[in-house]
């Protein structure tokens, strides 16, 4: 358990307030890009689904216009149906070399790249552009580069739950804001394989790369400006020779790519549904208006399951670590009782010597450490967790299970208790591993899969409700919680847990000061996080009626107090749970507060937890209010992040409407901590 505290999948890159916007942000977001699965093969009414080509210039139709690729430079650009003139992507970053000729194909145009040994086509798909590319050799290129158009005006970033950065902002053009540093992992480090701008009024543009293995995102400040570069590694090894990029034309709406994914997924029935879920296993059900909490001390027995019940907490979610004292059949017993959810903590990627592991979970029988090692090209075991014994391969284990059932054996013995759910640490992000091992090689891509193979084993033949850590999209199939995706970690966050002394320990074993002790966080990594000015749920856009996303556990609620406020508001106007640690005393401190927050989120979540979010509106110009809607009004949620009231919504509070109210439900969240 104790493995989440280090950044085991690699963090994210991090990034005031804008008050100078002008005019009023009232964005309305039409999602018409959600309607794409069923428009024509085209997706452009009215226009012809093959591109035509004109020298080296090949015209493809899209939503709301005509896009133009370069065939010589790889530039794209794109008019709207009112004329005017976008550039989707500047030059290639890389020397292609002299194109070989362009030939029409069915939708679009086919052409080479000799020098580097690549084989172009782009087509419409959709409504949007759609570029491929297959490598006959390995190499890299930087395209496309992005965010030149001179409107540009903020790109969109799925960081955690997603990010909105003004392009001129000055934090973020900044060095400590750390945007600018190392390119991001889109296989590792995003939560989605996208991201947009916002070009101006009404006009927008999103990207979409579904071969994220192998593809690297790089940001820089070109004139205190925000530009950003796409690089792919081609690499036969690694499974990597093949690149597509995909480009719609959206309305400007800081969640439109969200949506232009979400779309992407349905159309490839690669796109989850919780309620779905719900009907196969009815347990997953419980999720519905439930918080979630990793319990230690006396919060793990029966008598602190019962005390929550008594507070009037209807659903929860109860975790525990996989240390000598976990939640007993007992309190298992009451919490189902209560009505809710009981999981184990639980990692199938951690080997070490069973003789000296620090850890239950890295214990494994007979010599699975260190045959199922991943190796790197030199042989060596991938270091794990913390520096401690190595990574193991998910190929090995599913070359093993048929016959030994470690995995299996595994589950059934965290599960003894009778818990009927299951946490599974980094199965479902970044980063995964190409084994070089002779005994049980894998590319990343196997490595995907074979995570996939067996969380789905979990989740549908063991009907266990399943969760994993800061689940990336793909795996929104399978599973039916995540604790991470919503918080946009910025990399400051790594070094300040290492800071010990200021975030706590791992002590005393009953309510370790790493979960429990309160941390004011510096200012500027506070602002890259929590700052409600920048923050957009993209993640929700994409996936909300898929699973439930929460925050990371060791980022609980009252761990960081002045961010409370803002926290509470962002879980309401998203529609997601707050996460919690609880021993004891936390319960006698924190439950009335927990209680008031769970009441009011509850009947919410219930409503509209299998329910797509429809709509995302600032409607200031500062961008400190903001309203969501669910299901297309089933459920409507204001949020005022300023210090004034907004047409009657105090300051710090939300007001919430599920169709068929009279007045609105209000929560100040400031009120229910007194």
């Amino acid at each position: 358990m104790d493995s989440k505290i280090a950044p085991t999948g690699g963090s994210p890159r991090p990034g005031a307030r804008p008050r100078t916007r002008t005019g009023t942000r009232v964005l309305a977001v039409s999602l018409a890009l959600t309607a794409t699965a069923t428009v024509g093969a085209s997706g452009c009414s009215g226009q012809a689904v093959a591109g035509t080509v004109e020298g080296r210039h090949v015209d493809i139709p899209v939503r709301g216009g005509t896009a133009t690729v370069d065939t010589g430079t790889l530039a794209v650009n794109a008019r709207a149906a009112d004329g005017r003139s976008l550039a989707l992507s500047a030059p290639s970053g890389s020397a292609l070399g002299k194109p070989g000729p362009v030939e029409r194909t069915d939708g679009g145009a086919r052409w080479s790249y000799p020098d580097k040994g690549l084989t172009v086509t782009a087509r419409a798909d959709h409504g949007r552009l759609r570029v491929s590319m297959k490598a006959d050799r390995d190499g890299s290129l930087t395209w496309p580069v992005t965010g030149t158009d001179r409107a540009a005006s903020s790109v969109q970033l799925p960081r955690g739950e997603g990010l909105d950065i003004p392009v001129r902002d000055t934090f973020w053009n900044s060095a400590k804001a750390g945007l600018t540093g190392d390119a991001i992992d889109m296989g590792g480090q995003l939560e989605l394989p996208l991201w947009g701008y916002s070009l101006g009024k009404g006009r927008g543009v999103s990207y979409l790369t579904p071969t994220d293995i192998g593809t690297a995102l790089q940001f820089r400040s070109d004139g205190g400006q925000l530009r950003t570069s796409t690089t792919h590694d081609f690499n036969g090894g690694d499974g990597t020779r093949d690149y597509t990029v995909t480009f719609a034309l959206t309305d400007g709406n800081p969640v439109a790519p969200g949506a232009d994914y979400r779309s992407w997924l349905s159309e490839h029935g690669q796109l989850g549904s919780l309620r779905e879920k719900i009907r196969k296993n009815p347990a997953n059900g419980r999720l519905l208006g439930a918080f979630h909490a990793y319990v230690w001390g006396d919060a793990r027995k029966a008598g602190g399951v019962e005390r929550l019940r008594k507070l009037g907490v209807d659903r929860m979610w109860l975790g525990y670590d996989a240390g000598a004292d976990p939640m007993d059949a007992e309190a298992v017993k009451a919490a189902k009782k209560a009505g809710y959810l009981v999981g184990p903590y639980d990692t199938f990627a951690n080997g070490q010597d069973p003789k000296t592991a620090d850890s239950p979970t890295s214990k494994w029988p007979g010599t699975v450490y260190p045959d199922f090692c991943v190796r790197d090209a030199r042989g060596k075991p991938e270091t794990g967790f913390g520096d401690r014994g190595c990574y193991l391969s998910s190929r090995a284990f599913e070359q093993a299970e048929p016959e030994h059932h470690y995995l299996a054996d595994r589950t059934r013995a965290m599960t003894a208790n009778g818990a009927g759910s299951y946490f599974l640490d980094v199965d479902a992000t970044g980063e995964e591993f190409r084994d070089h091992s002779a005994a049980h090689p894998m590319t990343k891509a196997d490595d995907r899969a074979n995570r996939l193979a067996r969380m789905r084993r979990l989740a549908e033949d063991k009907k266990l409700v399943l969760g994993s850590e800061s689940a990336q999209s793909w795996a929104n199939q399978v599973l039916a919680f995540d604790h991470g995706a919503a918080t946009p970690v910025a990399d400051g966050l790594w070094k300040l847990q290492r800071d010990k002394e200021t975030w706590g320990g791992w002590y005393p074993q009953n309510a370790p000061k790493t979960f429990f002790k309160p941390v004011d966080l510096p200012a500027d990594l506070a602002k890259a996080m929590y700052d409600p000015a920048y923050r957009i749920p993209l993640y929700e856009t994409a996936l909300h009626s898929s699973l439930v996303n929460a925050e990371r556990w060791e980022l609980s609620y009252d761990k960081l107090p002045k961010q409370k406020t803002d926290r509470a508001l962002l879980a309401m106007l998203y529609n997601i749970p707050l996460n919690y640690v609880l021993d004891g005393p936390s319960i006698k401190k924190s439950g009335p507060e927990l209680a008031a927050l769970q009441q009011y989120f509850a009947p919410l979540h219930k409503a509209a937890g299998t329910e797509r979010l429809t709509s995302f509106r600032r409607l200031t110009d500062d961008n400190l209010v903001q309203r969501t809607e669910f299901g297309n009004g089933k459920l409507t949620v204001t949020a005022n992040f300023g210090t004034v009231p907004y047409a009657g919504l105090p300051a710090g509070c939300v007001d919430a409407e599920l169709r068929g109210d009279k007045q609105p439900r209000r929560l100040c969240p400031a009120k229910a901590a007194g």
